[in-house]
């Protein structure tokens, strides 16, 4: 890892720039119909794969942020080879370059592993700022951003609705029921977005073409040093004991007498055990 920052006296135009990691991954494309395998995994072979919809917001915030201070945006995704067609889409966007972590014994990976994994990953780059979407479609954790943090023993800002990168530090802004947190650390850092951040762009033509060009390295775990042991099924601290779709059958309930609207409220919440 390479802190680039210097104190804001000692700084030049040339030295403002931070290099940024933005982690993607893989996921079913959100509108296909899903299917388990027979070990309750889901079976990905049978859907179209696609960036996952809240890293979208963590490559723009990546762009916007190199567009401001000058540095590098490096994509890093672990997944299938296939995943190269979802990577270059975010070449295609304004990253620089992408690295790919794609190995045979990853599949079925839980977090810890997969944490484990893109953790050695970040160690073989040069970065300040590791940027992550708030969580995955497909299984929408939302816990891979601090579990990677806590591998490289770097400072966590999560779920920040507003980000900014200054004199050596981020501070992002997270949303709370009664306003906002305003969070500081020190670079390098490892923060997670929301998809309220940004909008992100579309990609041109031109973009589309350069992609193409675009470096694009590819690790396996014996590149990263890592066991296959220690990740994959032979890993894994999780099981998934069953499945089922979820019922969207509804019977409304229709109370018309509004002076004792919220004691209906208050009782039917009860009963359905929600308060």
């Amino acid at each position: 890892m390479r802190l680039r920052y210097l104190p804001k006296s000692n700084r030049t135009t040339e030295e403002l720039t931070v290099n940024i990691v933005v982690c993607v991954k893989e996921t079913p494309d959100t509108t296909a119909e899903k299917k388990f395998t027979a070990d309750l995994r889901l079976d990905r072979s049978a859907v179209a794969g696609v960036i996952n919809p809240y890293d979208e917001y963590s490559v723009e915030e990546a762009l916007q942020q190199k567009e401001k201070l000058g540095g590098e945006v490096t994509v890093l995704t672990m997944g299938p080879s296939r995943a190269e067609e979802s990577i270059r889409k975010a070449l295609a966007v304004g990253a620089d370059r992408a690295v790919l972590v794609s190995d045979p014994a990853l599949a079925d990976s839980d977090l810890v592993a997969t944490a484990r994994v893109i953790a050695a990953a970040l160690k073989k780059m040069t970065f300040d700022l590791v940027i992550f979407g708030q969580a995955s479609t497909d299984s929408s954790g939302g816990m891979l951003a601090a579990a990677v943090a806590e591998l490289l023993g770097l400072p966590a800002l999560t779920v920040a609705n507003k980000l900014e990168v200054e004199a050596g530090k981020v501070r992002i802004q997270r949303s709370t029921d009664h306003g906002y947190d305003v969070v500081e650390a020190p670079l390098p850092c490892v923060v997670s977005v929301v998809s309220g951040i940004n909008l992100p762009r579309y990609p041109a033509l031109k973009g589309i073409m350069q992609a193409k060009k675009k470096e694009l390295l590819t690790y396996s775990l014996a590149d990263l040093g890592l066991d296959p042991t220690s990740v994959g099924s032979n890993s894994k601290g999780t099981k998934v004991n069953s499945a089922s779709r979820v019922s969207l059958s509804r019977t409304p309930e229709i109370f018309k007498d509004a002076e004792r609207a919220a004691v209906y409220i208050a009782d039917y919440l009860e009963r359905k055990k929600l308060v």
